[in-house]
């Protein structure tokens, strides 16, 4: 948003206008667009006894950003609405995710990651529509954003009417399932707020028999410190030894619980082309990532969410998959490359790996 936006135009017809913005949302390749206002109340107090729990990890920022995630005004002054929006990503081009989780041999690395990051992605089409929108209306307040900032972004994308919270705490759509990606656009302007969704998870605790570490601890409640995607991704320290055997070979995210969600039979795969594989990362083998070298990783992750993790972190995580992986004289004599390597960190994942293949 501008430092001092210009006040919204009193004479604007915001009924029409937030119309139109629901046409250019389909125009710019969102499979959907929805608007809501900025309370979040009951979304405010279920972050911060997650915050008190401790249950964020190592996430230390959650806490220092304090109320400027739940109260979008304070993150961005003048905020009155919340553009929300969701695009599709599954890979329609990759192998079964369960082809691969059932071969040890094999690197998981999950679906969303397997393309183009979608943080720019995502950001420059936010732009572009709020250019669209400033041809109608004039200079206006704004600011984008897409997993970058700290802004709820479930909860906003729930109460503009994109999906419910499911119980694994991903948004779930019941046209669409869940491999999507939102994002949003804070806005000035006083458009027309949608209907939230209705929670249609009912019974069903498929998602929380599905996670390989117990991490949803209940319904709606993830302990981040036990999620595979939080150990792989966010943690930058050893990953607690009691669950790697349970890490299997995701050695990039875990899926697991939205792959056993039933409201997923209803998704399909992504338009998106920047969002389909590259590189071959759907099913590596385990031994052919881990011989990577340095520049093979920066050179085979650049442009895409993998590269975030670093290569450090990476090789870390390739150990814990290859000491989870069947005994064989390549797993073994990959591990012993590494066993020198500089990073204390990846040292002591090779040394766990190696010593789960002594007879």
């Amino acid at each position: 948003m501008n430092t001092i936006p210009p006040p919204p135009d009193p004479d604007l017809d915001y009924a029409a206008l937030s119309r139109q913005i629901r046409r250019w949302g389909q125009e710019l390749g969102f499979q959907q667009l929805g608007i809501t206002d900025t309370r979040l109340d009951d979304d405010e107090a279920h972050l911060l006894q997650w915050l008190a729990a401790g249950r964020h990890g190592s996430m230390d920022y959650m806490e220092r950003h304090g109320t400027r995630r739940s109260r979008p005004a304070e993150l961005v002054p003048g905020t009155v609405r919340v553009i929300s929006v969701r695009m599709d990503y599954w890979p329609g081009d990759a192998q079964a995710a369960s082809t691969v989780l059932q071969d040890p041999a094999l690197a998981y690395l999950s679906r969303y990651a397997l393309g183009r990051d979608y943080h720019k992605l995502i950001r420059k089409r936010l732009q572009a529509l709020a250019k669209r929108i400033e041809s109608l209306a004039g200079p206006f307040g704004y600011r984008a954003f897409t997993d970058s900032a700290p802004v709820l972004e479930k909860a906003l994308a729930q109460k503009a009417g994109l999906g419910w919270i499911g119980k694994h705490t991903n948004l779930i759509n019941e046209q669409a399932g869940s491999w999507f990606f939102i994002g949003e656009l804070y806005t000035n302007l006083p458009l027309v707020a949608d209907s939230p969704a209705d929670n249609h998870c009912g019974d069903c605790q498929a998602c929380i028999d599905a996670c390989p570490t117990g991490a949803i601890i209940a319904p709606y409640k993830l302990d981040a410190r036990l999620c595979i995607s939080y150990l792989t991704i966010e943690l930058r320290n050893a990953i607690p030894e009691q669950l790697r055997p349970l890490i299997g070979n995701r050695v990039y995210g875990c899926d697991d619980c939205q792959l056993a969600c039933p409201w997923n039979r209803f998704s399909g795969p992504g338009s998106e082309t920047d969002f389909n594989t590259r590189h071959g990362l759907d099913a590596s083998e385990l031994v052919r990532l881990f011989a990577w070298a340095e520049s093979d990783f920066e050179t085979n992750t650049r442009g895409s969410a993998i590269h975030r993790i670093g290569y450090e972190c990476w090789l870390r995580n390739i150990a814990v998959g290859l000491g989870n992986a069947p005994t064989t004289p390549d797993v073994i004599s990959a591990l012993q490359a590494r066993q020198a390597h500089p990073s204390e960190l990846v040292r002591e994942h090779v040394e766990w790996a190696l010593q789960q293949h002594t007879v």
